[in-house]
């Protein structure tokens, strides 16, 4: 397993002279920038962490069997995924270093490609460099169809940033494109819980592992899935991974090598939040509160938004048709910090990311200004 070091600087500290700016603003800062989760951990969820504080041995890397039971659980009742099993799931440390790492845990290296969406998260293409593949940008599935250097596609699911969803015909062309390959499939659906308009309201966001979308086996696929957003446990690092037990085990046995172990009482904690549907939704309900203070009042301040029909941002951009970094100067005159569209990739220079993760009263302080300017 080979690893490319990555030299370049850290995209997010490029914000840092519109933080400064915007905290000069008489009213506070209001940073939707990042996507940070502030509201409490659920109560029953931290009783949990004490509960298993007592942890002298060593966990265990795939999870507990309390734990993988849980997942498959979940899974089936939240995501509509049927034929999965303890031995097709393990827990992660959060989601970024699974995606990160999945490169390299897959053994795909030079010579090699990795697929990612046009507009993503920049650690999809960090973590196929790192192990020194080959990146394609793109959505079109087309691109890449035929190409037996393609070892991983990934998929993202919720998009992070556009909020945009992928439907059960747009991930099944991806599934039968990439089995014609043999490719690996790896689909980020960490945002899955957080949907805001119809079809998605009512139907679900569709996951990768969903029979209509996989068929009647889960061979070359794996779906991610994070409790930071749904739970607020981005303090936990609680993630966990899905999907063919031929992919899954391997990860397990390398990850063991090398002591990639999420702590025992996080994966306590873990299993009373998967049981949970209740809290979720009442998360749910309080980001849609911001979401339905926030998107009027950037539309009546002349921005579009686009996509943004699910997830934790708003994916927006000037009317004028400004670059992004000319939007952030003008948001931060009015105290408020968003995300740089160039951050995730060609093609999205023009937009900003607006997060719903700031507390109400900051959120409303946002529209209040956006309203005035």
């Amino acid at each position: 397993m080979g690893f490319v070091a990555i030299t370049e600087d850290y995209p997010w500290d490029r914000l840092r002279p519109y933080v400064e700016r915007a905290s000069a603003h008489p009213g506070g800062l209001v940073d939707l920038s990042i996507g940070t989760p502030v509201d409490p951990t659920p109560e029953p969820i931290q009783a949990a962490l004490r509960d298993a504080a007592d942890s002298p041995g060593y966990p265990t890397v795939a999870g507990t069997p309390a734990l993988r039971e849980a997942m498959v659980a979940w899974f089936t009742r939240r995501r509509g995924v049927v034929g999965l099993t303890t031995d097709g799931v393990m827990a992660t440390i959060g989601s970024k270093e699974l995606v990160g790492l999945l490169p390299s845990l897959l053994g795909i290296g030079p010579g090699d490609r990795v697929v990612v969406p046009a507009a993503a998260y920049p650690t999809y293409e960090v973590g196929a460099r790192a192990a020194g593949a080959e990146v394609l940008a793109t959505d079109d599935v087309a691109d890449w169809a035929g190409d037996e250097r393609v070892r991983l596609v990934w998929v993202n699911s919720p998009s992070n940033p556009t909020g945009e969803v992928l439907g059960v015909d747009r991930l099944r062309g991806v599934v039968e494109a990439a089995r014609a390959i043999d490719a690996v499939v790896a689909s980020d659906e960490c945002y899955a819980e957080l949907p805001w308009v119809e079809p998605w309201l009512s139907e679900g966001v569709p996951s990768l592992l969903d029979p209509r979308v996989a068929g009647d086996s889960h061979t070359g696929l794996l779906a991610a899935y994070s409790l930071s957003k749904q739970s607020n446990l981005a303090g936990y690092r609680a993630g966990l991974l899905a999907g063919d037990p031929a992919l899954v085990q391997p990860i397990v046995l390398m990850r063991r090598h090398l002591g990639l172990i999420l702590p025992g009482p996080v994966q306590a904690a873990m299993v009373t939040a998967l049981g949970d549907d209740a809290h979720v939704a009442a998360q749910r309900e309080t980001y849609r509160r911001r979401r339905d203070t926030l998107l009027p009042a950037l539309l009546a301040a002349g921005y579009a938004v686009d996509h943004s029909e699910a997830g934790l941002y708003l994916w927006a951009r000037a009317a004028d048709g400004a670059d992004c970094w000319t939007t952030l100067g003008r948001l931060a005159e009015l105290g408020i910090v968003a995300g740089a569209g160039e951050f995730y990739g060609p093609g999205s220079e023009r937009h900003v990311r607006l997060a719903l993760t700031a507390p109400d009263d900051r959120v409303a302080a946002a529209a209040e200004r956006l309203a005035d300017a």
